[in-house]
This record gives C-alpha cells, structure tokens and sequence, in this order.
C-alpha cells in the first residue's frame, strides 16, 4: 500500500484550494498542450495547493481508447507541478481521478501511482447498482494501491446516492485521506462529517465540492454527540469545477474564510452576501437552469474570454452551451465584478503562454 507523503497530508487537512482541471482542446478536438500547460500555470500562480486532473471537469471520455489522453495528460500536469514544486516551499498537492468497474479502477491506480501522485479522487458512477457492501470492497481495494479521496457527486451529472451507513464504513479504510462531498444537497453533505466524526477518524481531511454552497461550507461547524462528547469538524478546502475559473479570487476567499474561522470571529454580512454571489455565478458557468447540461461548456467559456482557452470545444461535439447560458455568463460578469481575476491573468498570460 502506497501512503500519502506526511507533508502532503498535513497540507491537505490544513485546507487548500484545488481546481478540477479542464481539458485545453483545439477546434480539431485534440489536445492543445501549450494551453493546457498554462492553465497549470495559472492554477498554481494564483495559489491553488493542489491540482486535480483525469476528474469530471476533466471529462471522462478522456479513457476512450481511441482518445487516449488520460495517460498524456497525467504526465503533462504532473511536468508543470514538478516544474513549479523546484521555487515552492511546500509541494503540489497532485491528485488524479479514478473511475470504472474494480479492474478499471486498480488498472487506474497503478498508472496514478506510476506517474508520481499522491491521490486517487475515486468516482463510484460505474457502480450504480452495486450493494454497500459492494462498493466498500471496492474502495478497498484501490486503497491498496494508492491513498484515496472519496467522492460523493450529484446524481444529476450521474452519481449515487451514499448513505451515513456507506460513509460510516468508508471513514474505517485506513488508506482514505479525504473526502469531496459533491451531493449539492445539505442533508447528504451532513451524512458525510456526521460518518467521518462518529468514526473517530481526526486525519480525514472533508473538501467541499457542492458548488451551490461553497462559501458556507467553508465556514460552518459541525457539532455531534458522540462517545459522550461533543465532536467538531469542518470542511478545510475545496475540490471544486468552479475554482477552474476566476481561480486568484477563489484562493482569497478561502483564504478569508480560514482567517474567520482561526479567529473564532463573527461572519460578517459581506461574507453572506458573498456567499450568495458565488453560488449565483455558479448557475450560470454550471448551466444549472438546463439541469447541467453546459457545466464543462460553461467553464470553458470563462477561460475563452480571459485567453487561456482558444474555444470551449468538448470532447463530444454535442456537448456545448445550454440555452440562454451565454447570457447567464454575461449577466454574472457584469454583476459581480470583483469575483474575476482577469486583469491578473492579462498580467500574466503571455507567460503562461510561452514559458
């Protein structure tokens, strides 16, 4: 069993910003290397403390034999973050998806293990009708090879539901460092730090992906009774699709929250409005009012317009804005005008570009 770096995993417990990385494609839908290499860049450059590649926001199609980018676009990212790491205090958090049946799942853990990360972000989405018993042998399994982040994502962009009892056995897999609760849904999120207190386990690091939620996430504490006492967690980062986009201001803001919380001070009304105001851009760069549909779409425009992309292709050619989505992306732009970070990338793009 290969165990997470014990620097990495303080960092990671400590809470950190991690962009799920999108996918840089040129118009004839393959990869543009240039592109891709200075959004890593510009994650790191905006000071994200780790990168996630081969995920959703990634796009899964990436492990069709006949695309075969999984394995480029590990080596890739995982060149700009050792680049990056040789002027860098502490590392790189490098964490990579795994998705699939258990042969596909450990075929994928062996190959992350082999290109030098420190985690697997594992998907359950193939597994939609497997027993709890099930999926917990599986997760086993691919722990085995390498430290696993568990996920719970939506079922709308094709998760599961995971119940307390799932995450309540999961939290006793000694090789599984965190967990990224995705469910967009606050009874599910609750199900997950209630698993991850009760277990007793104070080395799992809980990461917010409920993008619909971001800024309280960051700020709230869980209490629960239990061996008679009063035990508390928190969510310490974010692995999050919306952190690809407007990346500098997201680093601030979790930064802001982790300063609030360190102090034990008082959530300001600016905090909460803002709150509202993330969650607002949110719907429109996830296409939220077309069910998701422009999720990736969306990201990739965001990028378009500050330059780091070329276009907002996707791996499938139907895969693209959703109606009224431009519009929502125009109308958020205008609205929150201190959320973007575009005059920190037009500083920087060239750069990023060319070195």
């Amino acid at each position: 069993m290969t165990s997470i770096d014990h620097v990495i995993h303080n960092t990671l417990r400590q809470g950190v910003a991690i962009p799920a990385q999108p996918l840089a494609l040129t118009k004839e839908r393959k990869l543009d290397e240039r592109r891709q290499r200075a959004l890593c860049r510009y994650y790191i450059a905006a000071g994200s403390g780790g990168l996630a590649v081969g995920v959703h926001t990634t796009q899964f199609a990436i492990r069709d034999p006949k695309i075969d980018l999984f394995r480029p676009l590990l080596e890739l990212v995982a060149e700009e973050i050792d680049r990056a790491d040789r002027t860098r205090d502490l590392p790189v958090i490098r964490i990579a998806g795994i998705c699939g049946k258990t042969g596909q799942a450990v075929a994928e853990a062996e190959l992350i293990r082999s290109t030098d990360y420190h985690a697997g972000l594992l998907s359950l989405a193939a597994l939609p009708d497997a027993s709890e018993d099930e999926l917990i042998s599986h997760c086993k399994r691919v722990s085995e090879i390498i430290s696993v982040i568990g996920f719970y994502l939506q079922p709308a962009v094709g998760g599961r539901v995971l119940g307390y009892s799932f995450w309540r056995k999961f939290a006793e897999i000694e090789n599984v460092v965190a967990i990224k609760m995705a469910p967009f849904n606050r009874y599910q999120t609750i199900d997950v730090v209630r698993a991850v207190a009760e277990s007793g386990r104070d080395d799992i690091a809980l990461y917010t992906g409920n993008d619909d939620n971001i800024v309280m996430d960051l700020l709230t504490s869980y209490k629960f009774a239990t061996g008679g006492q009063q035990v508390e967690r928190r969510i310490a980062g974010g692995l999050l699709g919306h952190w690809s986009v407007w990346t500098q201001k997201a680093v601030e803001l979790l930064n802001r929250c982790h300063d609030v919380v360190n102090k034990g001070g008082h959530i300001s009304e600016d905090l909460v409005r803002r709150s509202i105001e993330v969650t607002d851009s949110n719907a429109a760069f996830f296409d939220a009012a077309n069910g998701f549909a422009g999720c990736i779409a969306g990201l990739h425009e965001v990028l378009r317009r500050q330059g780091l992309l070329e276009g907002i292709w996707c791996l499938d050619p139907n895969e693209t804005l959703g109606p009224g989505q431009k519009e929502e992306i125009d109308r958020v732009y205008a609205a929150y005008p201190h959320l973007n970070d575009d005059a920190f990338i037009r500083e920087h793009l060239d750069e990023w570009l060319n070195g």
